[in-house]
Order: C-alpha cells, then sequence, then structure tokens
C-alpha cells in the first residue's frame, strides 16, 4: 500500500504549496510557542483554508489548556488534535470528548518500556506517533522537531498493536530505510526537511514524499 506523507511544522504558504504539490497526506502546524514553527491560530487559520479538502489538518500542542484548545479549534478548525505533551489517557480522552477531534497521541522513545506506553492510549488515540525522546542534557531541546532518530526496533513489541505513524530524525534519505524496517505505512517529518530550524525547503519536502512513495509496505 502506499504510504501517507505527514509534514509538520508549516509556516509559510510556500512551503504549503511545496507540500500540497508533491501530494502530502497531513499538514501539521504548531501551536507551541517555544518552537521556531509555532504559529498563532489565527495565522494558521489563513493556511489551513488554502489546505482544506486536499490534506488532513493536524493541530500540535503541548499540554495545552482547554481555552489555547478552543481557541484554535474555532479558528483553525483541524481535522485532527496531536498530543505532543505529556498529556495523560484521561486527559486526551478528555481532550477528544470536549472538542470532537480524533486524537494523535506522540510517544517519545528511548527504549522499549516507552514505546510500551503507547498502548495505554489505543482506546483513545486515533494514531500513535512514535518519535525520539530527547536526552535530558540536549540544549533547547524541545517535545519533538529536535532532528533525533532511534533505534526503529524499539517499537518491535508494539507496532502491530496500535496504529502508528513514524517520526524522528527522518529524512529523504533516512525514510525509506525506517519504513522498511518497521512497516509504518504513516511517517512525520519536520526538521528533515528544513535549511534552518523553521524554514521548510520546498526540494526536501518533495523528495521526502518521493523516497517515502518509493518503499512498497504489504497491505
Amino acid at each position: 500500500m502506499p504510504v501517507k506523507v505527514k509534514i509538520c511544522g508549516i509556516r509559510t504558504p510556500e512551503a504549503l504549496q511545496a507540500a500540497l504539490a508533491a501530494r502530502a497526506d497531513f499538514i501539521g502546524f504548531v501551536f507551541y510557542p517555544p518552537s521556531p514553527r509555532s504559529l498563532a491560530p489565527e495565522v494558521a487559520a489563513e493556511l489551513a483554508e488554502l489546505a482544506r479538502g486536499r490534506a488532513t489538518l493536524v493541530a500540535l500542542i503541548v499540554d495545552a489548556d482547554d481555552a489555547l484548545i478552543e481557541r484554535i479549534v474555532q479558528s483553525v478548525d483541524p481535522d485532527m488534535l496531536q498530543l505532543h505533551g505529556s498529556e495523560t489517557p484521561g486527559r486526551a480522552a478528555e481532550i477528544r470528548r470536549r472538542f470532537g477531534k480524533p486524537i494523535v497521541k506522540a510517544i517519545k522513545v528511548e527504549t522499549a518500556g516507552d514505546a510500551a506506553q503507547a498502548l495505554a492510549f489505543a482506546d483513545v488515540a486515533s494514531l500513535i506517533l512514535f518519535d525520539a525522546k530527547a536526552p535530558k542534557d540536549l540544549a533547547g531541546a524541545l517535545p519533538g522537531g529536535n532532528g533525533l532518530a532511534f533505534d526503529w526496533h524499539l517499537i518491535d513489541g508494539v507496532k502491530d498493536r496500535v496504529p502508528f505513524m513514524l517520526s524522528g530524525g527522518l529524512t529523504p534519505e533516512t525514510v525509506g530505510a525506517a519504513i522498511a524496517a518497521t512497516g509504518a505505512t504513516t511517517v512525520d517529518v519536520s526538521s528533515g526537511v528544513e535549511t534552518a530550524p523553521g524554514i521548510k525547503s520546498p526540494d526536501l519536502i518533495r523528495r521526502f514524499i518521493v523516497a517515502a512513495r518509493a518503499v512498497h509496505v504489504p497491505a
């Protein structure tokens, strides 16, 4: 089956058009001010209207309160909410119920035990996003988008038990091997298609999507 691709951290019309022209399946907008990819909901709303109906719109939040989520939902009307912080299964369920949006839950992986935490969200999240856990001593580390990869085999024990999306330091050069190793049918990229933090490259976006779609994943 063809691999689906999410381009996350879109901030400009140029990056958005590049992703849509390459037929990205998901477009991610970041609402976390410490990130160089962060947008105000009102700015993201303008981009969202250009992409609506052409790709699934995903709003990335990090331990957000209800007021911020309400602002995002009202302004952007995303198709999915991606929880990239320390949200518990209970909080994820509450957000899904209150805002009526499918949930993507990020699980940060350094060990097989980390990956197994995905199972606690199996009844709540429509997708699990496996990402790399940043080392404690990494200066300026963000909840995601650090450009770090993890050992893909750490998810071997859970990858067949939850629908998942693979992230973590993927690039046009490595995404094919990552898909082959994990059987991922959906991949996510942000820093791997940038020339600087928050600056997306249309050429890298195109190359990433071409590389991901070149791998055949058995149905």
